[in-house]
């Protein structure tokens, strides 16, 4: 509620109307000009002592901005202007840790729910000195460096130039060495990073697969952090080492299957393009690896149920893991029964045999463009 600008003239006015009150009086809006005028005069003064010779001073100053910075969104925009960004970048190759951290933090703050400051910290050339603190950093500051990349990469026009930075190979350190919470920043990051449209052939480094192997196996795979771990992987998997490193870890592909099974319509979608590229480029060794996982009950549900998408990769998968290494085909009555408990759980009982009907016709559609799409391939070659 807003106060009465002179307590001592009576009594505040009635709540109904005083906001209104409040916007027009002339001493309210001496208040805000003043307001206003304190505001810009701090700012001036953090921006002197940002450039001052004494370190102490510079270090204490961005204690303060990143204080501001925290207090309101609105301090977020009065702050972040050039005169306060641009020495604070300066400090980031200082070879002082305590300048380093201070100028880190006050960064991350002014960047935090800011689309437009986080822009400017880029603009500013915040971006190769983070990149720095990733490769040299000692843990803490590689960690905060981490976050940083991370809260600028959530802007799309800031990750082309993060992108192609060198930031990703270090992130994909961090995700092997960095602490549960560098590592789920690290997740975060590269997934912002993968999805820039600027960069047609985003690539990672295969170290990635184990320690993002891991981390899907210790999250829930419904949750959003499943989902861009999983689409990190399937990434991944267009490589051959990728696939081959997915193939060989312990357990992972139980993890994939899990994901198909337990996971939100999206993380199932990549952990199915997983497998999928796994069975389309390995396809003797990875179809047992996959069918000894029991993938068949989470993919038919997928056919019913999932997004357009993992529909299709999920009737193409079912597809090759129905032909065995001397290509007899898994015999249908069994097939038929599974397809129809599947439709019983999605559907209900009424509608069963129906939504059984469509599913095996969807697969035996599939099959035969499957097929056809061979046939043209060997033809073009």
């Amino acid at each position: 509620m807003c106060q009465n600008p002179n307590p001592r003239s009576g009594p505040n006015p009635d709540p109904s109307t005083s906001s209104s009150i409040c916007s027009t009086t002339p001493a309210a809006e001496e208040q805000r000009r003043r307001g206003d005028f304190t505001k810009q005069a701090l700012v001036q003064d953090l921006a002197r002592r940002l450039s001052a010779a004494d370190l102490s001073a510079r270090v204490q100053a961005a204690r303060e901005v990143r204080k501001f910075a925290r207090a309101s969104a609105k301090s977020r925009s009065s702050f972040a202007v050039a005169s306060v960004v641009q020495p604070l970048i300066a400090m980031l190759p200082s070879p002082d840790h305590d300048a380093q951290e201070a100028a880190l933090l006050a960064l991350l703050n002014l960047a935090v729910r800011n689309e437009g400051n986080k822009d400017k910290i880029v603009k500013s050339g915040a971006v190769p000195h983070l990149v720095e603190l990733l490769r040299t950093g000692k843990n803490n500051l590689r960690e905060l460096a981490t976050a940083a990349v991370l809260t600028l990469s959530a802007s799309t026009p800031n990750r082309p130039t993060i992108a192609t930075s060198g930031a990703v190979p270090l992130l994909v350190q961090i995700l092997t060495a960095g602490s549960i919470q560098g590592r789920v920043d690290a997740v975060t990051a590269l997934y912002n990073l993968s999805s820039c449209e600027d960069i047609t052939n985003f690539t990672l480094p295969s170290e990635a697969v184990k320690p993002l192997l891991t981390l899907l196996n210790d999250s829930k795979k419904y949750s959003k952090f499943a989902e861009k771990t999983t689409s990190l992987l399937e990434i991944l998997a267009r490589s051959e080492e990728g696939r081959n490193l997915i193939s060989n870890f312990g357990g992972g592909i139980l993890s994939l299957v899990d994901t198909i099974e337990e996971g939100s319509f999206l993380s199932a979608e990549y952990a199915v393009g997983v497998l999928l590229s796994l069975c389309n480029n390995c396809r003797e060794k990875c179809r047992e690896l996959i069918l000894k996982e029991g993938p068949i009950p989470g993919l038919l549900l997928l056919t019913a149920e999932g997004t357009k998408k993992a529909r299709e990769r999920a009737h193409d998968l079912l597809n090759l893991l129905r032909d065995d290494s001397k290509k007899k085909r898994v015999a249908s009555k069994e097939l038929e029964i599974l397809v129809y408990d599947i439709a019983t759980r999605v559907d209900g009982p009424v509608k069963a045999a129906a939504t059984a009907k469509r599913i095996m016709e969807d697969m035996a559609r599939r099959g035969k463009e499957l097929s056809a799409t061979k046939l043209h391939s060997k033809g073009c070659h």
